[in-house]
Formats: structure tokens, sequence, C-alpha cells
């Protein structure tokens, strides 16, 4: 009988020799690999284009006089100057701060509050679902158009309502103390869809044993919410405050179409004061500039907030 023949054993943690690539497997794999960076160059390529290009030339016009159909000059700092001794400037400024901590007040508690209820449903939770998606889907436009109507103080639904049930009226967004509370509920009632759902996923990530455990301890159904719901959402919860933020800073859409920043100036904000510089007065340098300020304040307040936080990110 002839012996076996023996293959030498292999070293302990030597890696596997590989067979060379035969020429046209090569081929192939260089052809999928340029197709993937050609896909990849497109999207760079559009993106440079359409952001980072216009966000560059708009730090360039913010130091320019510049109006189409003209030469820009190079002017400095004045329009920083010019726009920080515009009377609007405060009030814009001071709007805008006051919707932003209205929409942390309102806009973000509802939303986390709606999810922690549709997560406890049994039945029909994908039709509640769907309705609370449902404003996202509906064009900004044609829901601030929507709302106006609803808000309009004569024939408008809301004081229809409040007739029929004999309550006083109120003047809702022609009011100049009752406008921007009006323009907050609009913006919340808009925008909660996509939160109330990344809620939701977060909620039904946590594992059920953790309310079992708190359960048998006797914790009722706050003192399960603050000590495991809350806990481990808290990643999930802070970078969509962040992103809020940022989104409510740049109000504009509820503004322009149901208060065109009345009354009295009470609902102008930083992105809609753009508006009126660039496409009103025709002063592109003052709006770059007052772009630049909004766009210095978010990234220092990101940062700010990025790092205050990031024990709490890493730590989830």
């Amino acid at each position: 009988m002839k012996t076996a023949e023996r293959r030498p054993a292999e070293a302990v943690g030597a890696a596997p020799v590989r067979a060379p690539l035969p020429a046209g497997g090569r081929g192939r794999r260089l052809a999928a690999q340029g197709r993937a960076y050609a896909f990849l160059l497109g999207g760079l390529t559009c993106f440079a284009l359409f952001s980072w290009y216009p966000a560059i030339r708009a730090i360039v016009i913010a130091f320019q006089k510049y109006t189409p159909g003209s030469d820009p000059e190079w002017v400095g700092t004045a329009n920083f100057t010019r726009v920080f001794e515009d009377p609007e400037f405060a009030d814009a400024w001071r709007n805008t701060l006051t919707f932003t901590v209205l929409a942390l007040l309102i806009g973000f508690a509802v939303p986390f509050v709606l999810a922690l209820v549709l997560n406890e449903l049994r039945h029909a939770r994908a039709f509640f679902r769907v309705v609370v998606y449902l404003p996202v889907m509906i064009p900004p436009v044609v829901s601030a158009l929507l709302w106006k109507w609803f808000y309009d103080p004569g024939a408008g639904l809301a004081n229809e309502a409040l007739r029929f049930l004999h309550l006083p009226t109120s003047n809702w967004s022609n009011g100049a103390d009752t406008a921007l509370v009006s323009l907050v509920v609009v913006a919340t009632w808009a925008n909660m869809g996509g939160t109330v759902l990344i809620y939701l996923a977060a909620l039904q990530s946590i594992p059920g044993e953790l309310y079992e455990a708190a359960e048998l301890d006797g914790a009722n159904l706050l003192q399960r919410v603050r000590h495991v719901t809350i806990p481990q959402t808290r990643f999930v919860v802070l970078m969509l405050m962040l992103l809020q933020i940022i989104a409510t800073m740049q109000v504009f859409t509820e503004p322009f179409v149901i208060t065109g920043g009345g009354p009295e100036n009470a609902t102008v904000t930083v992105l809609y004061l753009i508006y009126k510089y660039a496409f009103l007065y025709n002063d592109f340098g003052g709006a770059c500039a007052l772009s630049v300020m909004l766009l210095l304040l978010l990234g220092l307040f990101s940062a700010v907030y990025l790092r205050l936080t990031r024990f709490d990110g890493e730590d989830v």
C-alpha cells in the first residue's frame, strides 16, 4: 500500500496564501472599483457645485459691495457694520432666539410624548404612525397656507371653533403678542412626524428586560421613563435637540408665507431678514454678511454643544 502523502503543517496564525487573480478577474475588479469611484465623484461634484461653492462664494461676497450687473468692490467689514446698525437686526435675532426657545419647549417635548404613546399602543399602531407622519408629506408652503387660513381672525377655523364654544377669539398670527407662538405651533405640527418616528425606533430598541426589572422593583410609569427610557435614548435625544436648534434658527417659510414678518416686525427672523436684504433691498453684500454671522453662531454653538455632550454620546 502507498502511504498517503503528508502535507507540511501550516504555521499557527499564518495568513492563508491566496492564489493570484487571473488577468480577467483583476480587470473586472478594477472596473468595479472604477465605477464606484465614478459614482462617488459624481456625488462629490454635485455637492461641491451646489453646497460648498455657494457657501464659499457667500463668504467672499460678505466683504464686497455686490449688485447684479456690476463689478464687485471690496469694502472690508462695511457690510457687517451696516447690517449691525440696522434697527431690524436686533428684532430679527430676538425673534429667532425666542422662536428657538419656544420650539424647544413645545416642539421637542410633544414628539417625545407622542412616541411614548405610540410605543405603548397594541392596536392600529401602523395607522397612527401614518397619521403622525402625514404633515411631513405636505409641501411646506401648502402647509403654511392652510394654517394661514386656519388663523384668519375673521372666518378662520380656529376662531370659528372658539365662537362655537362661546370662548373669546384671538388674533393668532395677526397679533403682535401671539404671532410668534402661532408660528411655533405651525412649525411643530409640520415637522414633528420624522422626529416621532426616530424616537419610536429608539424606544423599540430598548431591551424589554430593563422594563421588566424596573416593574419588579416597583417603578411606576414615570419612574420607568425617567430611569430607563431617557437614559437609553439620551444619545438620540441630544442629537435631535442639536438638529432642531439648528433648524429653528433658520426658520423662514412660516414667517414668509403666513405673516410676512409682521405685525410690527414681531416675526422677522434672521433668515427672513437675509431674504429682504437680497431680494427687496438688492443688497447681496449685507445678505451674505448676515449669513456669515448665522453660520459662525451655529458653528460655534454646535462645537460647544458636541463638546459638552461628548461623554454622553460616547457612553451610549
